[in-house]
């Protein structure tokens, strides 16, 4: 029945006795029947047309039509076998027991770096993701977002990296010496995918620690040197994030020059710590001078970032990497992180550092852990064991522009306030590609 209200409709149905079924009639028609009933009421309470009621209608009381069917599985998947753990478990062979006397550590030692390369490999794959998202000529802050995912990842996994040291350290140095000769001459600088990642970054050759005169592959297989030598060929992600800041807008707007308030606002501020340093009471003369040698040596960096052709000749010199414009957008994009349109592209810059730093810092940890394994022993690939890998913690890098950017911050409020037509612009609605 329908009761009406002020302002509403009701739809009551009222209970009663079972249906008589006929036996041809089967068990579906009785609920069809209901069914047809209420959507009948309903319809016509609402105002439909008798028309489409009797199409819905005879829609409901047609049979289904048979589902297509889904192909079986050929055989059901079994845990071991998708994991491949028969041959997994199976590759961890030591050496000391090849040379009659098995050492029971070598088992941890084998694990470990089976593990760091189970990582490496996923890290490639995080990283090939991030190379093809920004290949083309305008990457969209969709693919920024991917690319920020796929670089957090890395950096979990780093961490996870950093805590399989703590596992090896467990060895002591004479569990080492159980099966340390036996490993000569390989070494973890034979580690084709770790070379691959650093490549993949933008880690260049001339930029390398070397612990001889000959080239970093020259230990390696033929076919891992070529492999890795055609990669220094192949873009890296200091190559695309570098063509891609230099495409970012927002460095000049009609009457608005970024640049132009910005180096006004540096002038105030180092003006202000000149002020500082010559009336503090607490410093001495020589305390004066020297502070004061350190605040021109700042002034001449923040000069080489106003002018192009200083730049260029620092990057000609090995100081500096990226771009002129490249650069000014990074700085731009770290003063300016709380707009929306910059806070993916400053997350993204973040994690490149994060990337960056966890690489120095695991190479660092490895420094330490070499050194309390051997002392002053060479590696067993004939490096200088500890030493060199100390150097290549200070050296490999690939993102130090990045780094050194907070040279060039300055407090918030000292930064230039945006016009509102600029802040408009960088809403969600901007796209990074060229004007």
């Amino acid at each position: 029945m329908f009761g009406s209200g002020p302002g509403r409709r009701v739809f009551n149905v009222r209970a009663g006795p079972e249906p008589v079924r006929h036996r041809t009639e089967g068990r579906r028609r009785p609920i069809l029947r209901t069914l047809r009933a209420r959507a009948l009421h309903a319809a016509l309470s609402m105002g439909q047309s008798r028309r489409i009621l009797r199409t819905f209608i005879r829609n409901i009381h047609e049979p289904s039509k048979p589902a297509i069917p889904m192909p079986a599985p050929a055989r059901p998947l079994y845990y071991a076998d998708y994991l491949g753990l028969d041959r997994l478990l199976d590759c961890q062979t030591l050496e000391s027991a090849a040379h009659g006397t098995p050492a029971h550590d070598e088992m941890l030692f084998i694990i470990v770096h089976q593990a760091y390369e189970l990582w490496f490999k996923q890290i490639l794959w995080e990283l090939d993701d991030v190379l093809r998202r920004f290949g083309g000529p305008v990457v969209e802050e969709a693919d920024v977002g991917r690319a920020v995912t796929r670089l957090g990842r890395i950096v979990e996994i780093q961490r996870v990296l950093l805590q399989h040291i703590d596992v090896l350290e467990t060895m002591t140095p004479l569990d080492f010496l159980d099966f340390r000769d036996h490993l000569i001459p390989a070494s973890g600088f034979q580690s084709v995918q770790f070379r691959l990642i650093e490549n993949r970054l933008g880690m260049r050759r001339e930029e390398r620690a070397n612990f001889s005169a000959a080239p970093y592959t020259s230990r390696l297989k033929p076919e891992d040197r070529a492999r890795i030598e055609a990669a220094e060929d192949e873009p890296s992600l200091f190559d695309r994030v570098e063509r891609w800041l230099a495409r970012t807008p927002f460095l000049q707007f009609g009457d608005f020059d970024f640049w132009r308030e910005y180096r006004s606002a540096v002038e105030a501020m180092l003006e202000a710590d000149r002020r500082h340093i010559r009336t503090n009471p607490t410093l001495t003369d020589e305390e004066k001078g020297r502070q004061l040698r350190k605040l021109e040596a700042t002034r001449a960096d923040f000069e080489a970032l106003f002018d192009a052709d200083r730049h260029a000749a620092l990057v000609a010199q090995g100081a500096r990497r990226l771009s002129h414009q490249a650069l000014l957008a990074a700085l731009l994009i770290n003063l300016y992180r709380d707009e929306p349109i910059l806070q993916l592209p400053f997350r993204l810059l973040s994690l490149l550092v994060d990337v960056d730093e966890n690489f120095t810092t695991w190479r660092y940890r490895h420094a330490l852990m070499v050194h309390r394994m051997i002392g002053a022993k060479i590696g067993t690939g004939g490096s200088s064991g500890h030493e060199y890998l100390r150097e290549a913690a200070e050296r490999n890098k690939v993102f130090t522009d990045l780094i050194n950017l907070s040279t060039y911050l300055i407090p918030r409020s000292a930064l230039p306030a945006l016009p509102p037509e600029v802040s408009r612009t960088m809403g969600f609605r901007f796209s990074m590609e060229n004007e």
